[in-house]
């Protein structure tokens, strides 16, 4: 019996049925995947097929082929992943610029972590109520960086009314018959977008930690939920590291649209952009075509793989 992985409790996986329905499934033995070293053998999001037995829940035995899936670091074990979804069409990533704050830095990794599983990212800014006149200007001041580099970005206010120009309503034509991965740092909000877009799911919701301007985690797994518009979105827990795995050193220009455009004109071509001669990516950030945020973002990121911060023992 073939079905959909739609949620994650850690040992038990809920698998929505091609008939319809809800049956609680365990994995059957040892799944060893291809090339990822997991903490979870099946994700949210999985095609599955199962084996009904007679207390009403089911084996899960076997995965079908992925066509991409979105990881982090296990937060326990740094040599190992955790599958965060799979077969995802895009991502919804939710940025706050106070309230609290989310660095360019996590932006630019979240986005080279999309761009290496190749899934399409669009840039949530929300809490727009709640900022000042130039927290507002320093706002749309990023989501232009962003958009000039060609992700789509959108302003929104999770908490206010269906007819205001910032309601969540703006989301939803964006989000119909897609499988959509809702992420992004605790407490940018991600419960109170998913409350006003299904009001029956009723989610829990956190207040801000005032020592740290952090948010607190109210997710603790994954689960996609059915939109009435078609597609499901995914919530996800609250990330604080993105570490972006399978990445080699030389790929990580590719993942950098901006950088990778202008990185075909230096000098040479396993150019890392951080010291050689000729190098047009240097020279695109000093005459401001490439933003200083980026390229440092780029140059960090170059660093965990010299440090082998995020070693993969494949």
């Amino acid at each position: 019996m073939r079905g959909l992985v739609i949620k994650n409790t850690g040992s038990w996986y809920t698998v929505k049925t091609e008939d319809g329905r809800m049956i609680d499934s365990k994995v059957k033995g040892n799944f060893r995947l291809k090339g990822i070293r997991s903490t979870n053998p099946v994700a949210v999001g999985d095609h599955v097929v199962i084996t009904p037995n007679q207390e009403g829940t089911a084996f899960i035995t076997e995965i079908e082929d992925r066509k991409n899936y979105i990881i982090r670091k296990s937060p326990n074990l740094s040599k190992q992943s955790h599958i965060i979804a799979a077969n995802i069409d895009q991502a919804f990533l939710v940025v706050t610029v106070n309230y609290p704050e989310t660095s360019t830095t996590f932006i630019d990794r979240f986005l080279a972590g999309a761009e290496a599983y190749r899934i399409p990212v669009i840039l949530v800014f929300n809490k727009h109520d709640l900022l000042s006149e130039d927290e507002l200007r320093y706002q749309h001041a990023v989501m232009n960086l962003y958009e000039t580099i060609g992700y789509q970005c959108v302003e929104i206010q999770a908490s206010a009314d269906a007819d205001s120009p910032f309601s969540v309503e703006a989301l939803k034509p964006l989000l119909a018959d897609k499988i959509t991965l809702l992420s992004g740092n605790s407490g940018v909000g991600k419960s109170t977008i998913i409350n006003a877009l299904l009001p029956h799911v009723n989610l829990r919701t956190a207040e801000i930690s005032d020592a740290h301007n952090t948010g607190m985690h109210t997710t603790t797994f994954s689960e996609m939920l059915e939109l009435p518009s078609g597609g499901y979105l995914i919530d996800t827990p609250g990330i604080k590291g993105f570490g972006t795995f399978d990445i080699e050193k030389e790929e990580l220009t590719s993942y950098f649209r901006e950088i990778f455009k202008f990185s075909k004109d230096c000098k040479f071509s396993n150019c890392t952009h951080t010291h050689e001669p000729g190098c047009a990516v240097r020279k695109a950030v000093e005459e401001h075509y490439i933003a200083e945020s980026r390229y440092n973002s780029y140059l960090s990121m170059l660093e965990d793989k010299e440090e082998n911060k995020y070693r993969e023992a494949f």
